[in-house]
Formats: structure tokens, sequence, C-alpha cells
């Protein structure tokens, strides 16, 4: 079998999302369930900033965060059996630098690997994923070179390409993470598993 061919037989799944949001791991911890034991699966990440600078992000000893965390987080996760809580780290980081460092992970072959890694240290152990120290640690378990990574956040050529993702996320008109894309189907919002495997059999029989 060539690799054209073979290519031309994955299919993919493409989310975007942002470190901070939880609905997001709830997603990846859903789409994770829908395909688990297939090879022929893709699963493409893509970046999309809730509050990008110089928006002030959110702050978990404010009212906002608890209520929202309280009245439509928790008993979504608890639905779907997935750990997770409000993170304590105040202000909430901002996500540019994790996600120049997922520029970098994605051209070392460790995308996923990354992402899945930033996201629980920020959801399930409140870590503080805007700082460097602890961005390059998560790194560095993800099968990355530390000192590389850390240097990257500073290359420009990954801040060009996190800034040209953002120039598509806004192409794609993506005003709610997760939004997931399979084939033609779009979600916006957290899907069910079913959902996923339908819109991965429709994209097949296209």
């Amino acid at each position: 079998m060539t690799a054209q061919s073979t290519a031309q037989r994955t299919a993919q799944i493409h989310v975007w999302s942002d470190y901070v949001c939880p609905f997001c791991l709830i997603a990846d911890e859903i789409i994770e369930r829908a395909i688990a034991g297939r090879s022929d699966v893709e699963v493409v990440h893509h970046a999309h900033e809730l509050r990008p600078r110089p928006a002030l992000t959110r702050r978990p000893e404010d009212p906002y965060l608890p209520e929202i965390w309280d009245r439509v987080v928790h008993p979504m996760a608890r639905h779907h059996q997935v750990p997770l809580r409000l993170p304590a780290v105040s202000p909430q980081p901002y996500t540019e630098l994790a996600f120049r460092g997922a520029q970098y992970a994605a051209e070392q072959g460790r995308a996923e690997a990354h992402h899945r890694r930033v996201t629980a240290a920020f959801f399930r152990e409140d870590l503080d994923i805007g700082d460097r120290g602890v961005l390059a640690g998560l790194a560095e378990e993800a099968g990355l070179d530390p000192a590389a990574y850390a240097a990257a956040l500073d290359e420009p050529a990954y801040a060009e390409r996190h800034r040209q993702a953002l120039a598509e996320s806004a192409r794609m008109r993506i005003a709610v993470v997760p939004t997931i894309v399979i084939g033609a189907r779009r979600f916006e919002g957290v899907p069910t598993e079913g959902e996923i495997r339908q819109g991965l059999y429709e994209a097949a029989a296209a």
C-alpha cells in the first residue's frame, strides 16, 4: 500500500479549542472514547484563544467562574465521567505561549501528546500553563526536549505560525470552543460519542 493510499484512508477530526476551556477537555475525552481502537482516524487540534491579549482573563475568585462551573461544567463533566476541577490559578493564564509551543510540538511529531499534557495540567493539576518554566516541564513529559522547547517559545517563526492559526480560526468563523469539524459535519460545543462516530461514518461514505 502506498503512502498516498494510506493517507486517503485516514479520516480527520479537526478540533478548535483553547487550553483554558473545560468543555474542550470534555470533548477531547469523548473523541478519544469514540475513536478508541481505530488507527484510521487522526485528531488535528487548532488554536483559538478565548481571551487573547490585551483582554483580561477570568479570575476564579470572582462570581462568574464558580457559577458557570456549578451550573454547567461540573454537571456535564459528571455526566460524561470526565474528572476535572476549577483551577485556582488567578488570573487564568493567557494561552499564546502554549500555542506557540504546540507549533513546535507539531513539528516534532508530538502535537497530540503536548495538547493532552497541557490541558490536563491546567484542569487536573492546577498548574499555571502561562508560565514558561511550567510549559517546558510539561513539554519534557510529552517527549520533547525542554531546552529546545523553551527556546521555541521565543522563535519568531512559531509566533508567526500561531498568528496564521488564529487567522485560520477567523476564516472558519470559530465563535465557540470546542468547534469540531468532521467532513461536512460541524459541531459547536460538546458532541456525543455517537455524533462523532456518525460524523466519521458520513465522511467515509462521502
